[in-house]
């Protein structure tokens, strides 16, 4: 299993396109939501949003109106820099780019990397037609420099405590002739004016098109750093946007390594389903986030689709109520110089397993039945869990789960993998962990219908 996934998907809008390339390579049938759809059992089919949101399905030989959809959900996002719509600014004889901070990142680990750009643009062809483009600059391109310490000699002592505004700027390069005149004209509202003429070059060469032709843009900040394997055993990974990507990874490849064959569905009753939201790190309250009716609308589609007929009254409120969700977002593992940060008796460890997470306030969707279904997969298949509670005197991150709980009505579990240094722009997860979720994962697809017909809550 390919433990290093990172790499291929710098940003949100890589993940969708990396799981297409996964899906179809698969034999998965890419849908679009503007169309009809014809779906059968026994099919497979995904579809994006946005290109940064996508959902995968594989039906059930055997499902019948009112059955259940097994679903795992994750999100795409991870805090970033984002080029503002004006990027092009001078500082003291240097090209600068204006950046915005995107969720709740540890900023100060973005100063002194090796920092390029990604994204998507939006060209206008000699027709007058427009195209959407993928672009990823591969090369080191800017970089936020820290201050010398012989020009800062607190820094230490106080802290660093940089100005989001106007410290956090990357640099691009030295002030020239031609950038000051092709760049004068700030009430313009055309893309040449709005960055520098430098940038605009260096990404109509990678694309090839002409400078001229980009009309239009979305570019994030990434580091240049592969993903990498290390520890004195090797059992690390270090890599940037584990939270959120090795989950998207564990529940895209559990779908399709349990999905690839005829006869892996040839009993199935359910609806196996993957959801890939973005915007979760800002509160998922757009058109591709969790906050959308992208599932709701989803599971109606298909459940209409499967019945080629209007659906009987009842056939979706069934089907979401047979229905389970398993949220994966990143957990925290217990960090060896800061343990008092940690619940005494619940501290989750690197190469210890998948971690169900528990929140009496719901800022975790979780339930003492949801956790026992997804605890029972473990135990049949001789795979670790843990467990996570926040301290009762510190606050508690949430997830896309109490999201998709209530605004669809479904049972869910929130888990993750444990990790250390979240939202740093380096991360670590233990190897160890991603192999053992995706198991569970996909232990999950395969058995879960059977394992929830033992147990009735609802007289």
């Amino acid at each position: 299993m390919d433990a290093l996934p990172r790499h291929r998907a710098p940003l949100p809008v890589y993940v969708p396109a990396e799981a297409k390339r996964q899906l179809l390579d698969a034999g998965f049938k890419l849908l679009s939501e503007s169309d009809d759809w014809d779906l059968q059992p026994g099919g497979r089919y995904f579809f994006t949003r946005n290109m940064s949101c996508f959902v995968a399905f594989a039906i059930g030989e055997k499902y019948r109106v009112g059955n259940g959809f097994n679903i795992i959900a994750a999100h795409t996002d991870s805090p970033c820099l984002k080029l503002k719509p004006r990027s092009a600014t001078f500082k003291s004889g240097h090209q600068m780019v204006n950046v915005q901070t995107y969720g709740s990142g540890l900023w100060h680990t973005w100063f002194d990397r090796d920092l390029t750009l990604a994204g998507r643009v939006i060209l206008k062809a000699a027709d007058g037609s427009f195209k959407h483009k993928l672009v990823k600059l591969t090369r080191p391109l800017i970089r936020v420099p820290t201050l010398a310490i012989h020009l800062n000699r607190t820094v230490n002592s106080d802290g660093f405590k940089p100005n989001l505004e106007t410290h956090l700027v990357p640099l691009l390069a030295t002030k020239n002739e031609e950038a000051t005149m092709n760049s004068d004209d700030k009430s313009s509202s055309s893309t040449k004016a709005a960055h520098h003429p430098l940038l605009l070059q260096i990404l109509s060469e990678e694309i090839g098109c002409e400078s001229d032709e980009i009309i239009g843009m979305e570019l994030n900040v990434c580091d240049t750093q592969p993903s990498c394997l290390g520890g004195g055993n090797n059992e690390f990974i270090y890599s940037g946007r584990l939270d959120n990507l090795a989950s998207c990874y564990c529940a895209l490849r559990s779908l399709i390594d349990s999905s690839k064959a005829a006869e892996q569905l040839s009993s199935e009753k359910a609806i196996r389903m993957v959801a890939m939201f973005d915007n979760e790190e800002v509160g998922s309250d757009s058109m591709q986030g969790a906050g959308a009716p992208t599932m709701f609308q989803a599971m109606r589609r298909i459940v209409d689709s499967v019945m080629h007929q209007s659906m009987g009254e009842g056939a979706l409120e069934r089907a979401i109520h047979s229905s389970f969700l398993v949220s994966a977002d990143m957990a925290h593992a217990l960090h060896p110089n800061y343990p008092d940060k940690h619940e005494e008796c619940h501290r989750p460890e690197l190469q210890k397993g998948l971690v169900i997470k528990h929140n009496a306030n719901q800022r975790y969707a979780t339930s003492a039945v949801t956790a026992f279904l997804f605890k029972e997969i473990a135990r049949i298949h001789n795979l670790p869990v843990q467990e996570f509670v926040v301290r009762n005197d510190m606050g508690c991150g949430s997830t896309i789960g109490p999201i998709l709980a209530s605004g669809v009505g479904i049972r869910t579990v929130d888990c993750g993998i444990p990790q250390l240094s979240m939202h740093s722009i380096r991360e670590m997860c233990g190897k160890e962990d991603v192999d053992t979720t995706y198991r569970h994962f996909k232990a999950f697809f395969e058995m879960f219908s059977d394992i929830d017909r033992k147990l009735n809550v609802d007289f």
